[in-house]
């Protein structure tokens, strides 16, 4: 499999989580030592987890395409000293889920966001946990294959999701920040998973449709 490129904005992202990574176990009392980090796995979803730790290239926008806009917050210190450290649960989700918002404000259409970020959602925990992936056939291939979950559906959580153009108005992408427990019993917070998807129009209706990874 190769790797999917990534957006500008994933860098920027990728790098204020690491800056929280950072922050967190600085802030970690004397005694005490922070979650280990994910075991790696050979889900896709996991793959896109590695940029948390070595965030990747940023690509060129094809020639013709308007670059994406750069991002409000280009500071990743100052948006790390907002976000909560790793560990932190369900209350700290609102914190990066405000940031990311702040970070790069909306440029959707409300009912496309809606409709992106229940795809990606739905794509995100298909991938990581193998529920639903029969809804997928053209991401997942054929459902009938037995599949190995590579995370346990008891401890994954969305923290904070968020759906922007990706280039032009028929391309978005959605970023997605969650946590999980893979198979060897690590739980990691703070996963980085990106979903693309083109806009087409068919009988006069636009529909959203997610790209396999290659």
């Amino acid at each position: 499999m190769t790797t999917t490129s990534r957006s500008p904005r994933l860098l920027l992202l990728s790098t204020v989580l690491l800056a929280v990574a950072g922050v967190a176990l600085l802030s970690v009392p004397h005694g005490k030592e922070p979650s280990a980090p994910g075991t790696a796995s050979t889900a896709h979803a996991t793959t896109d987890a590695s940029s948390a730790v070595a965030p990747p290239p940023a690509h060129k926008p094809n020639s013709g395409t308007a670059a994406s806009p750069t991002p409000a917050a280009s500071t990743p210190s100052a948006v790390a000293s907002a976000l909560p450290p790793h560990g932190e649960g369900v209350a700290g989700d609102r914190v990066i889920q405000r940031n990311l918002e702040a970070a790069w404000p909306a440029d959707l259409p409300a009912d496309d966001e809606r409709e992106l970020l229940t795809a990606g959602r739905a794509l995100l925990r298909a991938d990581a946990t193998g529920v639903g992936r029969a809804k997928w056939p053209s991401v997942f291939g054929d459902s009938g294959q037995a599949v190995v979950p590579a995370f346990a559906t008891a401890r994954f959580r969305i923290q904070a999701a968020i759906a922007r153009r990706d280039g032009s108005a028929n391309r978005a992408v959605v970023h997605l920040v969650w946590a999980g427990m893979d198979r060897g019993g690590t739980f990691t917070d703070l996963r980085i998973t990106d979903w693309f998807f083109t806009r087409t129009i068919k009988k006069g209706a636009a529909t959203w449709t997610p790209q396999p990874r290659t």
